[in-house]
């Protein structure tokens, strides 16, 4: 069966309007208007009212990435947003406006994090070990860290793991472990120790690079890293969660793929797309997912 996800009603995020290849976002009190490629319809709201943005993104002339923030008067460079959920999960993120776009969060996998925060209560009588590869700034890591987790959190960026160190700070919690890693240098490894986690969570990047300049390209690395995750896998207590943003990058290639890896999970996976709904009740896409849990 295919899915489609999205988040809960969030006081702290709404996307208010998008089209026209831009999204119009609410983080906490401050507006923020940025680049979307898939917005490729007309937007809901007005110029003016788009206008009204407290940051704007603007792409760098023959960059399709890079660029800078316009700020209106007031707008800070940094704030902090918090996340609280009817589950129990509670947490804070520090926001910042990167020269990529983005601020350092995703709103749109909230779903998948309260799956990590249940998934991982649910072992607590164990404590769960739960590896996030390509953690970023740790949304995920602290969802299972809330939860009871033993977890180590890996991202190629020193400065990235800062940023998810302040989040665990702002969200009053501690324990976690960081590393700076190639994942998959990382994995090969687990799996000759023998080591064994009974949550995985892995949110790769279209291309990417390792602390030591190792390349990463999705479509070249992801069947051997979903086949070594297999091998990392508590046999008898898991979960699992794959999230996918790369244009193009069907759930179809998920489907297949896990079916062949995970073959005994056929009647207990969840499939499918994660989107975002406006004001005027579009969705907007960001990405594939598959997930499941013994």
């Amino acid at each position: 069966m295919y899915d489609f996800l999205t988040t809960s009603p969030w006081p702290d995020y709404e996307l208010l309007d998008s089209g026209n290849f831009q999204k119009l976002e609410r983080f906490g009190k401050y507006v923020l208007a940025r680049p979307e490629p898939q917005a490729i319809w007309d937007p809901a709201l007005s110029p003016t009212e788009w206008q009204r943005a407290d940051a704007t993104f603007a792409r760098a002339p023959g960059s399709t990435e890079k660029g800078q923030w316009n700020l209106k008067k007031g707008m800070p460079e940094q704030w902090v947003i918090a996340y609280e959920r009817p589950d129990g999960l509670k947490l804070r993120f520090r926001l910042g406006l990167s020269s990529f776009k983005h601020v350092g969060l995703f709103p749109e996998q909230d779903p998948n994090w309260q799956f990590i925060y249940n998934q991982t209560r649910k072992r607590q009588a164990k404590l769960p070990r739960v590896l996030n590869l390509f953690a970023y700034t740790g949304a995920a890591t602290l969802a299972a860290r809330a939860a009871g987790a033993d977890v180590t959190h890996l991202d190629s960026v020193k400065q990235v793991n800062f940023w998810a160190r302040d989040n665990m700070e702002a969200s009053n919690l501690d324990g976690v472990r960081w590393l700076v890693e190639d994942a998959m240098k990382y994995v090969r490894r687990e799996v000759k120790r023998g080591s064994k986690y009974q949550g995985l969570i892995l949110d790769p990047p279209a291309y990417g690079r390792g602390p030591n300049g190792e390349k990463w390209q999705l479509e070249d690395e992801l069947n051997e890293m979903l086949k070594l995750s297999q091998q990392l896998l508590d046999p008898e207590d898991h979960f699992l969660v794959v999230n996918l943003y790369s244009l193009g990058f069907s759930g179809l290639i998920l489907d297949n793929l896990t079916q062949a890896i995970f073959p005994g999970k056929k009647a207990v996976r969840e499939l499918g797309e994660i989107y975002l709904h406006d004001a005027s009740k579009r969705k907007l896409p960001l990405g594939t997912f598959c997930r499941f849990a013994t």
